[in-house]
C-alpha cells in the first residue's frame, strides 16, 4: 500500500514542548510557574472574596475591579495546571479540538481583560470630569450601552479567527513548540496558505487590546487635562490612572512582542517567544491584586480588616 502524501494528512492530535531546549533542567520551571499560579489564584481569590462580602465595596469602580479578579483568575487555569503537568512528568498531549478550545478561552478572556481596563478608565472619566451625572452614567442600564460593543466586537473577532483556524488542515508537524494553544503556534503548522488567518490575527490585535490602549489613553489626556485645569490636585484619581497605565502598557508590550515574533523575521529564540507568551497572560493575573488591592485605600483597610477579625479555631 502506498504511503499517502503529505498533504493529505491532517494531524489531529499534537504534543506541547515548550522551553524544550531547556533539557533536562526544563522540569525545575515547576517551581517559579507553580508560585506565580499560586500567587494567582490566592491573591484574586481573595479580592474577589473581600468585595463580594463587604457592602461598602458594591460601588461600580469595585465592582470593575472584582469583575478584573474574575479574570484574572480564569486565565492560569485555562492554561498553567497543563504546563506543570507537562514540565513535571511530561504529558505533552493535546487533540485539535483541545487546543481549539483552549485558544478560544485565552484570547476572548484576555480581550475581556484588555477591554475591563477601557471600562475602567470610562470610570474614571465620568468620576472626574462629570462628577455630578457620574451615578447617572454608572446605572447598570446606562452603563451597559458604553460596554455592548466592545463586547460584541470581541467575541466576533475571536469567534472568527479560531473558526478559520479550525477550518486548517495540519500536515507539517505535530510538534507545538509551546506550552498552550496561542493562534499562530498552531496556524504556522497548517498546510497550504494561512494568509487570511494571519490578516484576521492582526486584526484581532489591533482592533481590540491596541484600540483599548489608545481610547484609555485618550480618557486619560482628558481626565489630566480636567485636573489641572480645575486647579485641583486629585492625587488618588491621578495615582488610579496611572496604575491602570501602567497594567497595560506592560501587559500590551508582552502580546505585541508575542504576535509579531510570528509575523517577522527575528532573532527571538522558541524558549524567548514562549516565555513572552507566558508573560502577558501571567503577569497581569499575578500582580493585578496585589496592584488594585495594594494601592486601593479602601481595599486595603477592608483586608486588614478581615485579617484582624479572623479567629482561630480550637482544635
Amino acid at each position: 500500500m502506498k504511503d499517502l502524501p503529505a498533504e493529505n494528512i491532517s494531524f489531529t492530535d499534537f504534543k506541547l514542548i515548550g522551553f524544550y531546549s531547556l533539557g533536562e533542567w526544563r522540569p525545575l520551571l515547576f517551581v517559579p510557574f507553580f508560585l506565580m499560579f499560586l500567587l494567582a489564584i490566592t491573591a484574586n481569590s481573595i479580592l474577589i472574596y473581600l468585595i463580594t462580602s463587604q457592602k461598602s465595596l458594591h460601588s461600580p469602580m469595585y465592582v470593575l475591579i472584582g469583575l478584573m479578579a474574575v479574570v484574572d483568575l480564569m486565565l492560569p487555569i485555562f492554561f498553567v495546571p497543563n504546563m506543570l503537568l507537562n514540565f513535571l512528568f511530561n504529558w505533552t498531549g493535546i487533540s485539535l479540538t483541545g487546543c481549539l478550545i483552549q485558544m478560544f478561552s485565552l484570547h476572548f478572556v484576555g480581550t475581556f481583560q484588555s477591554t475591563l481596563l477601557l471600562w475602567m478608565a470610562l470610570d474614571r472619566y465620568f468620576a472626574i470630569c462629570k462628577p455630578l451625572y457620574y451615578h447617572k452614567y454608572m446605572e447598570i442600564p446606562n452603563f451597559l450601552k458604553f460596554v455592548v460593543v466592545p463586547v460584541i466586537r470581541n467575541v466576533l473577532l475571536v469567534v472568527t479567527t479560531v473558526s478559520l483556524a479550525g477550518k486548517l488542515s495540519f500536515c507539517v508537524t505535530d510538534i507545538i513548540d509551546h506550552c498552550f494553544c496561542e493562534h499562530m503556534v498552531l496556524v504556522q503548522l497548517a498546510c497550504g496558505d494561512i494568509t487570511i488567518n494571519n490578516i484576521v490575527g492582526l486584526l484581532t490585535v489591533f482592533f481590540i487590546p491596541t484600540t483599548d490602549f489608545i481610547l484609555i489613553n485618550i480618557s486619560y489626556i482628558v481626565i489630566f487635562t480636567s485636573v489641572f485645569k480645575s486647579g485641583k490636585t486629585n492625587m488618588k484619581a491621578l495615582n488610579t490612572c496611572i496604575t491602570h497605565f501602567i497594567v497595560m502598557s506592560v501587559t500590551l508590550t508582552f502580546a505585541l512582542i508575542a504576535f509579531l515574533s510570528y509575523r517577522i523575521r527575528n532573532n527571538f529564540s522558541p524558549s524567548g517567544r514562549v516565555f513572552v507568551s507566558t508573560m502577558y497572560l501571567l503577569f497581569p493575573s499575578c500582580f493585578n491584586p496585589i496592584i488594585y488591592g495594594v494601592r486601593t485605600k479602601e481595599i486595603r483597610q477592608t483586608f486588614i480588616k478581615f485579617i484582624t477579625n479572623v479567629k482561630i479555631l480550637p482544635l
